[in-house]
């Protein structure tokens, strides 16, 4: 495979420096026509099915991962096509069992675009994708080099900085120190200690109590939020200056972003002498160095991330250690979060919404594009699976009600799948976190349920907040309670109940019908699809037959509640 030389008036690793830096297995490249030489801006998500404007779309120099499109599919020619007319670098397609195509291969071989394949496997999900190739790119940014020079006004570049090991946040932090004169503190977004600079000097108050308790306190976040301090420094590339008081001396602070994604913060304070005159320089070339080891230090290996996922299972099932879990999970213990759940299903395998088998491999892939789309959503998401569950913890804004909402509203546009998702209640902190997740998982057990008395080619993905669906849980909680008193008892509903299932009779389903229509015998007859009198004389052979009187009030409230209980388990409820 020839490799051509990139357009020198583009910019950017090539693409075989970034393949070059991923985990060995995790990309194939299938068809290269320009070689792999080519520049990369960027890495994004395309999804085939949004809705775009062709003529104002351009991903010039792009890897676009194509979530959810395989090699081998009909729609594969068509994205190849989309992205190569767009001008981007490459697109990445999953691998599958089939290998691709032979007419994506000579579509390929005409364009510009490189083909790459995904391989499946455990570590090599599109999230784990996403992370590995964003790392490599900003290691290969030229920001990074150590070749950089020095700014006009004198301050050292950033040399000594290209020399260190990609992830030692320690020896940045020493780095930073020695450019700017003054002691470095390397935060994440949730305020935490990541490293932090040798101590020549004794440190003030406000610096020691965050060495020591390893992040900010929480009293000093809040005022800093307060004043407008995180909203400043989260809004600009640019170096924010906090004045000394009488618990801390001057603070330089600027945030560490690749692209719009926050990855955290460099804070210099005044160590025992003022900072040099050329500190805040300094800081903005630290801050262009630093991203590839913050970036670094996010991606994850295979064992961090199950602990990661085991620390987010801990805090949803209410663990003792909260605070030690928050941390292992990545979350802010002062935060309030609301929790997500989806449950995912292959659409060609839906009948497992009513009980039935679904293809496990299938349903892993929907929650692969739901991890990434959670991932992608706002700084701070945080995910863990549970079997065809999804579980997502949504950092909210102060009086932030439905932190959730977009990405609710996204979980229902994965294509070829059926999912059904639900948003808990905000939780003020740690100890709310199981409420919401009980929360969240009722409006699942609706949405999934509503879905059982539909035809098959019906099911479609359904989404909702637990305040849209208050009834319904509340009733799903009753029925819960009830449950084993029921089966304990008998009754003319447990008779009639129990002949349907012996004789394939239609007698509770009439009678239900009934119920659910307020006693319109025509509503109920339609719904059943069958002639009025035809369910009148199923109501009145039950009333001789099992003595089920729907004239009587408390034999209607017993059928009511009799009849919900068989059908939550032919539904395959799945209770947790």
């Amino acid at each position: 495979m020839p490799t051509h030389e990139p357009d020198r008036r583009d910019t950017g690793p090539s693409l075989q420096q970034i393949l070059g830096l991923i985990a060995p297995g995790m990309l194939d490249v299938v068809v290269a026509p320009r070689g792999t030489g080519v520049p990369v801006a960027d890495v994004v998500l395309h999804d085939p099915g949004e809705e775009r404007d062709d003529d104002a779309w351009a991903a010039s120099g792009l890897i676009l991962l194509a979530v959810g499109v395989e090699v081998a599919s009909p729609e594969a020619v068509d994205v190849l096509r989309d992205a190569d007319r767009a001008g981007a670098a490459a697109v990445v397609m999953r691998r599958g069992g089939r290998g691709p195509r032979a007419a994506l291969v000579e579509a390929a071989g005409r364009g510009r675009t490189a083909l790459l394949a995904r391989r499946t496997g455990p570590g090599r999900g599109w999230t784990e994708v996403l992370g590995q190739l964003r790392t490599a790119l900003v290691q290969t940014a030229p920001a990074c080099s150590a070749t950089e020079s020095a700014g006009p006004d004198g301050v050292g570049g950033v040399g000594g900085v290209g020399g260190l090991r990609l992830g030692d946040l320690s020896g940045l932090a020493n780095t930073v120190a020695d450019l700017v004169g003054g002691a470095i503190t390397i935060e994440d977004p949730q305020s935490r200690v990541l490293a932090y600079s040798r101590m020549d000097h004794e440190p003030d108050p406000m610096r020691r109590l965050t060495i020591l308790g390893q992040e900010v306190p929480r009293w000093r976040v809040d005022e800093l939020r307060e004043s407008g301090f995180f909203q400043a420094l989260w809004s600009t590339d640019d170096v924010v200056r906090r004045p000394a008081d009488d618990r801390s001396a001057e603070r330089l602070a600027i945030a560490v972003r690749h692209g719009s994604e926050v990855l955290g913060s460099l804070w210099a304070a005044a160590d025992g002498r003022p900072l040099a005159e050329g500190a805040a320089a300094a800081l903005r070339t630290a801050a262009r160095a630093a991203v590839p080891h913050l970036s670094h230090h996010r991606t994850w290996g295979r064992a961090a991330a199950r602990a990661r996922e085991g620390a987010v299972h801990a805090l949803l099932n209410g663990a003792a250690h909260a605070a030690q879990a928050a941390h292992d999970a990545g979350i802010a213990a002062d935060r309030p979060y609301a929790v997500m759940v989806a449950e995912a299903y292959d659409s060609r395998a839906v009948g497992a919404a009513s009980g039935g088998g679904a293809g496990a491999g299938a349903e892993q892939r929907v929650l692969d594009v739901l991890a990434l789309q959670a991932a992608a959503y706002r700084p701070g998401c945080v995910t863990a699976r549970s079997g065809r569950r999804l579980y997502v913890l949504v950092p909210a804004g102060d009086g932030e009600a439905d932190p959730a909402r977009t990405l609710l509203a996204t979980a229902r546009s994965v294509p070829r799948s059926v999912v059904f998702a639900g948003v808990g209640p905000v939780a003020a902190d740690l100890s709310g976190l199981p409420a919401s997740r009980e929360a969240a998982e009722l409006v699942v057990r609706v949405l999934r349920e509503r879905a059982a008395g539909l035809p098959v080619a019906e099911v479609v993905s359904a989404v909702a907040a637990f305040g849209e669906v208050v009834a319904d849980t509340s009733v799903l909680r009753v029925l819960d309670r009830i449950e084993p008193l029921w089966k304990s008892l008998s009754g003319p509903v447990h008779a009639m109940v129990e002949h349907d299932r012996a004789h394939g009779s239609e007698y509770g389903e009439s009678v239900a019908a009934y119920l659910g229509a307020f006693g319109d015998t025509g509503t109920a007859a339609r719904h059943l699809s069958v002639h009025p009198n035809t369910l009148r004389y199923r109501l009145r052979r039950a009333r001789e037959l099992f003595g089920v009187d729907l004239a009587d009030p408390a034999v209607r409230l017993l059928a009511d509640i009799g009849l919900r209980i068989p059908a939550r388990g032919a539904h395959g409820s799945s209770r947790r």
